[in-house]
């Protein structure tokens, strides 16, 4: 599984745990580039987007969303906090390895 991180600016523990489900093919966008607001763009391996949505504008959202809904790319809206994101894969049926 792919997975796009679109906001905060450092990661903290958040990438290692996506790492224990099986998830390694992890990008990271901070969202703050004026490219990343208007021209965003995500590789077509990409099976799923996460917006953390404290750190990120409206703007850039909503062109994500759109994005997103026009290839067919799952979107998920969750806080910069494990367990927020946590709760919000549990849809995608994913659970720790090991």
């Amino acid at each position: 599984m792919s997975i796009m991180l679109v906001g905060a600016d450092h990661l903290g523990s958040i990438e290692k745990k996506l790492q224990t489900l099986g998830i390694h093919a992890i990008d990271h966008v901070t969202g703050r580039n004026v490219s990343d607001r208007k021209r965003f763009k995500f590789p077509l391996s990409t099976t799923l987007i996460v917006i953390f949505i404290d750190y990120i504008n409206h703007t850039t959202a909503k062109n994500i969303k759109q994005l997103a809904k026009s290839q067919g790319v799952p979107l998920v809206f969750a806080n910069r906090s494990w367990s927020s994101l946590q709760d919000k894969l549990i849809d995608f049926n994913l659970k720790e390895i090991g």
